[in-house]
């Protein structure tokens, strides 16, 4: 009989414990909403440029970061209208390299420059890459995402 006496004693003491402590099991608990989270930023992308004909012969001369939410953020000289760009075309890289400044002369050399663009845009993944033949050619292109 000791033993049960003893076991329902503690059990009493810990209940009391638990409710001087708000521990009890009248209280509540309230959890955060579920959202859906993505593993990764929604975007954040590092660019680069450099002189070779393709990713992997390049030698990197510049390269900066650009992150466009919560806010236009990174090392890009200019985030805001970058991202703005990128937004206009809904993250199609290819679309602000083929458009070029009209009336621009450029000579044509073969020096070829590439850039790159690698990271996330919109919670998805981007791996993009352009060579263009010269510095002015790349130069003579509107966009300012590759303009650092």
């Amino acid at each position: 009989m000791r033993k049960t006496t003893g076991a329902i004693g503690g059990l009493g003491a810990a209940l009391a414990m638990s409710a001087a402590l708000g521990l009890g099991a009248s209280g509540t608990a309230h959890a955060a909403p579920a959202t859906t989270k993505s593993l990764y930023p929604p975007s954040a992308l590092v660019l680069s440029v450099g002189y070779g004909s393709d990713d992997s012969s390049v030698a990197v001369q510049r390269a900066v970061t650009l992150s466009c939410q919560p806010s236009p953020t990174g090392t890009h000289p200019a985030p805001a209208s970058a991202c703005a760009e990128l937004r206009a075309v809904n993250g199609e890289f290819s679309t602000l390299a083929e458009t070029s400044e009209p009336g621009r002369m450029c000579t044509k050399e073969w020096r070829p420059v590439t850039v790159t663009a690698e990271g996330i845009w919109d919670g998805q993944r981007v791996s993009y890459e352009h060579t263009f033949a010269n510095n002015c050619l790349k130069n003579a292109a509107v966009s300012q995402v590759f303009d650092f």
